[in-house]
């Protein structure tokens, strides 16, 4: 049963300012002394980076589209248990969703699905009355979807502030909240959106803390926390990891599957809490390297993780850590199970952008200006040490780079929009490929990488 107090932050559109309230709110609440659950909608890898700095907890990912509805409140109980509140950021516009497939993976579905009660950030810079009208569509397009509250984001003055609020007087939805123009709670981005805390910890710490201060300074604290709590009940149980890999988990890790060595750092960030826990659930013992700076891969290796994140942006450093290179050749080599997404894959190519990298697949990477971004279906195509040939799952694309392939591997998945098309690499132990997928949706392939790691 799902009765933690929770809230939905949604906003008219992307840019308005989700993120800056939803980690305010969450930091300021966790400095009252209050356990606070950040999550986010859709396959944002970076906001909930933001959300752990303001929580202390592991942000954690809603993802209608690749997890499928039935798994969105499950997931929600199993991040938020034993919290005092729990605060969800959302995706785009409120009502905006994967592409061709209506509401499905909207801030408005897991709002519904959660029983959640929705605070809509407004951007006011550039109306007064017309608020009113904006909000009241917003409120009134969806009976189902309860939007419980207004935040006024980039007010100009005090005299602005007072035409916003009569004109949302007339609406029925009361105002939560006025937040001002302020140029420190601005966060660096770049070719992929906001730059990770991993990359900046200091400076993302100063962040964070300054969208608290915006957000205690300008809230009704006590009136979202009232709000949080009207979020009726919702049935069901939480997700669980052991119960999720199903036979062959043990949740006890190292039994007989050794260590799994998962790429973190700076250049390696994109990665869902759910797929370590998966990990270990299965009975593989989790350990993070950094690739920038470890030479070795981490004693005992028997399988090697890597993630997504920005290689592009530390080529240059991750060239340069040559014996670390040769250690993943040597295990590539032995035939050791090895899963790699997106930064991953650029990180296996002969070369990225022109610098040597490990060489394990033949393939050529370099940036481009062309941004690849969707949600995807696809179904293996080779038999791997994730999958075996037929298995469907639904993924992510979020890259700025291509591949001029070789030979010598078979492609990983066979995509089926926008196009048709085969996509990623399969050789000897090595599964590649610019796919994001979440570990919940797909647990047994978890459960089938460790089992190959036993050898």
């Amino acid at each position: 049963m799902v009765n933690v107090p929770r809230l939905v932050i949604a906003a008219p559109s992307s840019g308005s300012g989700k993120t800056t309230v939803a980690t305010g709110l969450m930091a300021a609440f966790a400095g009252r002394g209050l356990a606070v659950s950040g999550h986010k909608v859709g396959p944002d890898y970076i906001d909930p980076g933001y959300h752990t700095l303001a929580t202390g907890r592991p942000g954690r990912n809603l993802d209608a589209y690749m997890c499928g509805p039935e798994l969105v409140a499950p997931l929600f109980a199993h991040g938020s248990r034993g919290c005092d509140l729990a605060v969800v950021e959302g995706v785009m516009g409120l009502y905006d969703g994967a592409s061709g497939h209506g509401e499905l993976a909207s801030t408005a579905q897991v709002a519904k699905v959660l029983r959640a009660p929705v605070v809509l950030v407004v951007d006011a810079s550039s109306q007064s009355r017309s608020v009113a009208a904006l909000v009241h569509g917003f409120a009134s397009w969806d009976p189902r979807v309860r939007i419980g509250g207004v935040i006024l984001n980039k007010v100009g003055s005090q005299r602005h502030e007072a035409l916003l609020r009569e004109a949302l007087d007339e609406s029925g939805v009361p105002v939560l909240g006025v937040l001002r123009r302020a140029e420190q709670v601005a966060v660096p981005s770049r070719h992929l959106g906001l730059v990770p805390v991993a990359e900046r910890r200091r400076d993302a710490v100063a962040a964070v803390a300054a969208m608290r201060e915006q957000v205690v300074a300008g809230c009704d604290l006590e009136a979202l926390m009232a709000l949080a709590r009207s979020a009726p009940e919702v049935p069901g149980e939480a997700w669980d990891a052991v119960e999720a890999v199903g036979a062959g988990g043990t949740g006890k890790p190292g039994l007989g599957s050794g260590v799994v060595a998962v790429a973190s750092g700076s250049a390696f960030t994109f990665s869902y809490a759910e797929h370590t826990e998966l990990l270990a659930a299965a009975g593989a013992e989790v350990v993070p390297f950094d690739p920038l700076r470890d030479e070795m891969l981490p004693e005992g290796t028997r399988g090697l993780v890597i993630g997504g994140g920005f290689p592009e942006v530390y080529a240059s450093e991750l060239s340069a850590n040559e014996p670390l290179r040769k250690t993943v050749v040597e295990l590539v080599e032995s035939g050791a199970p090895v899963a790699a997404e997106c930064a991953g894959l650029l990180y296996l190519a002969r070369s990225l952008d022109g610098l040597p990298m490990c060489g394990v697949l033949d393939a050529e990477a370099r940036m481009s200006e062309r941004l690849t971004l969707g949600y995807r279906e696809a179904v293996a195509v080779s038999d791997s040490v994730l999958a075996a040939p037929g298995t469907r799952v639904r993924g992510h694309e979020f890259h700025r780079t291509v591949l001029e392939p070789g030979a010598g591997a078979e492609p990983a998945w066979g995509l089926h929009q926008p196009e048709r098309r085969v996509e990623g690499f399969v050789q000897r132990g090595v599964h590649a490929s610019y796919l994001h997928t979440h570990g919940a949706s797909s647990p047994a392939m978890a459960r089938r990488f460790v089992e190959r790691c036993k050898g």
